[in-house]
């Protein structure tokens, strides 16, 4: 069917809601909401929910519904069910997930302003989206709403002293820089503010006190994304608890929907018996008295005995598919004998492949399948109507995972070079020292920031903030401290020149390998076919550009005749298993077998899981090989591969077993290899040979981050989060009973779990009776790997299907595993584990749409040492998405990397650092490669004037720092613009100083492009060095004579008096650098 056709069946799907108002008993129901009365509606089946409050809306307007539901967790549900069905806004009023006062921002407090001010400021139609829980807790009235809310217009007079004060009072947070909601930054004439309930910040930029303009501007960037004529801001103190309901924010004339009232009622009793303080909520029957004032719709699918009015929705729930792709064809003719089916897909790519699944099929023969583009929960059948509506992922048995609503946006991971007073730092000419700031410093008519660097004995030298390449940040392999460098002192040479001589001997070995594997023939895959391209479309998200780069890489390496040997690295859901998937299906459907290599029992269950739904559309045959598998099990999986009946086996190192045989093997993919023991990597190497190989790391270790950073190795780096993800809010914290009570109770208000690691099994049993005597009404489970096997996965089963609450466990959770309803981690003693791990195991939480929390528990007798502390701080420090690579770089600095590079190397990244390692040992292998040195552009530039970013401009001073790193890096006028605009955009309009350092950014550019390596006056003479002549010669000749060249380096100008002076000096060098 052409794309075309599509809208035409969605808006027909629409039509349906039509078919019901034409239906005589809803006319009845109508009838009787209108004039305040109370209907049940029964046989209300899956989505037909919201096909029904549709209809009401159509027959309501202009007035809005609220639905009532029984669980937050069903909000998203509900709204994806209504766009099917209806073109009407939807607004969603969440429940808050923290008691009032507890946290300073509640991610949820600003969804429920919105409504709320949508509802008091516009005319509201469509649908209010509603759970028991948030109808309970108490809002904000009306009047308070007004009150704290503000509009300021462009081109109007602001008193900016009074808007911070009145901010501050309203518990906004004074910032650097504006990323959360709560948050303000002035900053000059430039006024950053977020409000709760805006998607973006403002910002305000100010001549006087008149307002210039208003932009919304992206967090990640920091830079404007469009202009606005007006904005309102709303400064209720972060989740200020009021007094109202939100109904007295709905207008005359509303309808609300309560669905599934006996689950309600229950829903709302377990919130009372578990809340600490009732007096925070408004009771169930409050709130139903309130619902009651308007006209009220009960909807079940099974009612109970009501004294209202009772009229039956002629609505029949859809029997269950098989998921079987071979038997799904028969199952959907059978159920929509005599039927229109309505089939709804969540992508273009899932309607094409579905069309060809179903191609054969009796109702796409007589054309009565329409397929829509949508997301529907649970299918139904209008019996009366003859219409099914049904879901592909109905029909193959796959869940649908939704990331956040939020929309902030993805940028890629920044590196370790934050620099902080006192850091050790490597000026790569005199050695290891300490930074103690930034200084700003006159010579003679010269005015720039100079970082001060303290070396041995006190010594200090003063590094001119354009040089800053010369300083990096010093992270090396050892546990003690480095001693700092003498200056004038031999000892750095020394050191640099051993380190040089090892990375050359590093680079010949590593290129050795490297040419060792390209002689050896392996398998040239072949290019994409129909197939291949519509799995890949099949992928309900957006790419990030690092994953399409990397399957690009991916494709490439596979379809070349040498065995791939391909490392993904990639933090903790970044998407290395879709880049996997898409691997594997290449393989299968070039006609070879695929092996998943993974370190636990249980991820080899979810990996199962995982790849069985994605490639539920496609005939392969996937099969598991672990303990969790019977005997009978391993046998027929063993004995298939061997026969070449499956396709894809995932497993653990079971599958590195002596009698496990393939028929053609082509690829490998391993998970996580540095968990795996000595013997499974030896039989790997065997394998290693002759197939394609894809190694997958969430957080890399040394050597794979070395390789990675020099790109000796094949090596994809998943660097930015996908979008919607919302970093883990993280806390050490000493043990404590009511912080424990508060998260568990709070994940259970919001119909989540939590995942409970102490990685002791003696005592595991007391601390389970200690957290039930905290928590009562949590239900408590223990799973570790000395459990019988059969009994751990059923512990984990019953977790993944939300049997109980809290689960208990050793580090079994910690590779991979993905259950999206548990959003809280407690890690008790985090003190004892390792950074990789601390940062794996948080990776268990964060991946839904909820805020997820992490809580590093430590003894509250104990004391930490050292480097356990450091370890905890650098977790705290980076709990942003993506943060692997940074704790991999701090792992490596405080775990040491002896045992992976060896001692030999360890040490020299000791003495130089790991950045200046790096450097060497890239140039050692381009010089073995035979490639090009890099071009250097460094110039150093030594002209009267004053040059730097004052403080007052930008007073942060990390920001400062990252200007001037990334303005020592801008080459080209491009780079050198976007940077000015940069600066305009976030801090105002540029002063002189940052305007004459933008200049010499430009001049660097210029003379890098004629190979001048350094501008300097001597007298009345402009002098500039230069490293090729016949580049020299070309300047000079372009000069008409203004140049001259003096020796083997150097070329000179005569200035007059008024070119000498620093307002003219760098347009004079501009216009014999870029002659016309």
């Amino acid at each position: 069917m052409p794309n075309l056709e599509i809208e035409p069946t969605a808006a027909r799907l629409q039509q349906l809601r039509q078919r019901v108002i034409a239906e005589a008993g809803f006319s009845r129901v109508m009838e009787a909401v209108t004039s305040g009365k109370t209907v049940t509606l029964d046989g209300v089946w899956g989505s037909s929910c919201a096909l029904a409050a549709a209809a009401l809306a159509d027959a309501s307007e202009p007035a809005p519904v609220l639905i009532v539901l029984p669980r937050s967790s069903e909000l998203d549900d509900v709204v994806d069910d209504l766009a099917l069905f209806s073109t009407q806004q939807v607004a969603v009023f969440p429940a808050l997930e923290n008691r009032p006062g507890t946290v300073l921002q509640d991610d949820n407090f600003g969804d429920r302003l919105r409504t709320l001010k949508r509802l008091l400021r516009e005319t509201p139609t469509g649908f209010v989206v509603a759970s028991i829980q948030s109808l309970m807790q108490r809002s904000p009235d009306r009047d308070t709403v007004l009150k704290h809310s503000r509009l300021i217009r462009d081109r109007d007079h602001l008193d900016v002293e009074s808007l911070t004060q009145w901010l501050v009072k309203s518990r906004f947070h004074a910032t650097s820089a504006v990323e959360l909601p709560g948050e303000f930054s002035l900053r000059g004439g430039i006024l950053d503010i977020f409000a709760w309930d805006w998607n973006d910040p403002v910002r305000i930029e100010l001549f006087d006190d008149e307002i210039e303009s208003i932009r919304r501007f992206d967090v990640a960037t920091q830079r404007s994304l469009e202009s606005l004529e007006s904005v309102e801001i709303t400064v209720l103190g972060g989740q200020q608890q009021g007094h109202g309901y939100l109904t007295d924010f709905l207008p005359e004339g509303s309808l609300c929907v309560v669905v599934e009232p006996d689950q309600i009622q229950a829903e709302a009793k377990h919130l009372l018996e578990r809340t600490e303080d009732p007096e925070e909520l408004f009771s169930y029957h409050d709130v139903l008295k309130r619902i009651g004032e308007f006209g009220c719709v009960y909807a079940a699918a099974i009612a109970s005995g009501s004294e209202s009015l009772m009229e039956r929705f002629r609505v029949e729930s859809v029997e269950r598919f098989s998921g079987d792709i071979a038997r799904v064809r028969d199952e959907l003719d059978s159920i929509a004998e005599g039927y229109e089916v309505y089939l709804v897909a969540e992508t273009q790519a899932e309607i094409r492949r579905l069309q060809e699944i179903l191609a054969p099929t009796e109702i796409a023969a007589a054309d009565r399948i329409h397929y829509v583009i949508g997301r529907l929960k649970s299918g139904f059948r209008l019996s009366d109507e003859q219409v099914l509506v049904v879901s592909g992922n109905e029909l193959f048995h796959r869940a649908p995972l939704r990331r956040t609503s939020r929309h902030r946006a993805s940028k890629a991971i920044e590196s370790f070079l934050d620099l902080r007073e006192g850091d050790l730092v490597v000026h790569l000419a005199h050695g290891i020292g300490r930074y103690r700031g930034l200084q700003l410093i006159r010579k003679e008519e010269q005015v720039e920031e100079h970082l001060e660097i303290e070396f041995h004995g006190g010594t200090k030298i003063f590094v001119p903030a354009t040089k800053i390449e010369l300083v990096q940040k010093y992270v090396g392999a050892r546990k003690t401290r480095p001693r700092l460098a003498t200056i004038g002192g031999k000892n750095w040479i020394r050191q640099k020149k051993a380190a040089a001589a090892a990375v050359e001997d590093l680079a010949a070995d590593l290129l050795d390998l490297q040419a060792e594997r390209e002689a050896r023939p392996g398998i040239a895959f072949t290019v994409d076919t129909e197939w291949q391209q519509e799995f890949d479309a099949l992928f309900p998200y957006t790419e990030t550009d690092d994953q399409l780069l990397s399957v690009e890489a991916i494709k490439i390496d596979m379809q070349k005749s040498r065995p791939m040997d391909r490392l993904i690295c990639g933090d903790v859901g970044f998407g290395k298993t879709e880049l996997a998937m898409r691997a594997a299906f290449k393989a299968v459907d070039n006609g070879y077998q695929v092996a998943v290599l993974v370190p636990t029992t249980i991820l080899a269950e979810q990996h199962y899981q995982t790849f069985r739904e994605r490639m539920s559309e496609f005939p392969f045959t996937i099969e598991k090989l672990s303990r969790f598998c019977s005997g009978k099990e391993q046998k027929e999986t063993v004995q298939g591969l061997q026969e070449g009946n499956v396709d894809i086996v995932i497993g653990t190192h079971r599958l590195a077993s002596k009698d496990v045989n393939f028929t053609n093997l082509g690829l490998l993919i391993i998970d996580e290899e540095q968990r795996f023991g000595v013997e499974v990597k030896e039989r790997l190497k065997t394998l290693r040979s002759t197939i394609d190989v894809l190694t997958l790391s969430a957080t890399p270790i040394p050597r794979t981050l070395h390789m990675s950073l020099t790109g000796i190795r094949d090596i994809s780096n998943l660097e930015t989060a996908p979008e919607d993800r919302v970093a883990v809010e993280t806390r050490v914290t000493r043990w404590s009973h009511d912080l424990i009570r508060n998260a568990i109770m709070r994940e259970l208000n919001r119909d989540g779990q939590v995942f409970f690691v102490h990685n002791r099994v003696h005592d595991i049993e007391a601390l389970a009776k200690k957290l039930q005597f905290i928590v009562p009404e949590a239900s408590i489970r223990i799973g570790h790997g000395q459990m019988a096997e059969g009994q751990l996965e059923q512990v984990m089963v019953d977790f993944v299907n939300h049997r109980f609450d809290v689960l208990l466990a050793t580090t079994i959770v910690e590779s991979g595993l993905d259950i999206p309803n548990a959003n809280t981690i407690f890690i008790d003693d985090a003190d004892r584990y390792g950074l990789a791990d601390l940062h794996q195991l948080r990776g268990r939480v964060g991946r839904y749409k909820h805020r997820a929390y992490c809580y590093m528990l430590v003894d509250s007798n104990k004391s930490v040492n050292p480097n356990a502390a450091r370890r905890l701080r650098a977790i705290e420090e980076f709990s942003e998405m993506g943060a692997g690579f940074s704790i991999a770089m701090r792992d490596l600095e405080i775990r040491g990397a002896g045992n992976v590079l060896g001692t030999q190397q360890s040490g020299h990244i000791s003495q130089v650092g790991y950045e200046l390692y790096c450097q060497l040992l890239e140039t050692a292998v381009r010089r073995m490669r035979k490639l090009p040195p890099k071009l250097n552009t460094e110039v150093n530039i030594e002209l009267p004037g004053t040059a730097y970013i004052p403080r007052q401009y930008v007073a942060d001073l990390r920001t400062k720092i990252d200007l001037y790193r990334r303005l020592a890096r801008s080459v080209g006028d491009q780079e050198v613009q976007g940077m000015r605009q940069e600066f305009e955009d976030r801090f105002g309009t540029p002063p002189e100083p940052v305007e004459r350092m933008l200049e010499l950014a430009q001049l660097k550019s210029d003379a890098a492009f004629w190979q001048v390596h350094t501008i300097q006056m001597e007298s009345k003479y402009l002098v500039m060095l230069f490293s090729d002549m016949g580049r020299a010669r070309q300047l000079v000749k372009a000069s008409n004579g203004r140049l001259r060249i003096v020796d083997e380096q150097s070329i000179y100008m005569t200035l007059s008096d008024v070119e000498q002076a620093p307002e003219r000096i760098v347009e004079t060098v501009k216009s014999v650098l870029r002659p016309s």
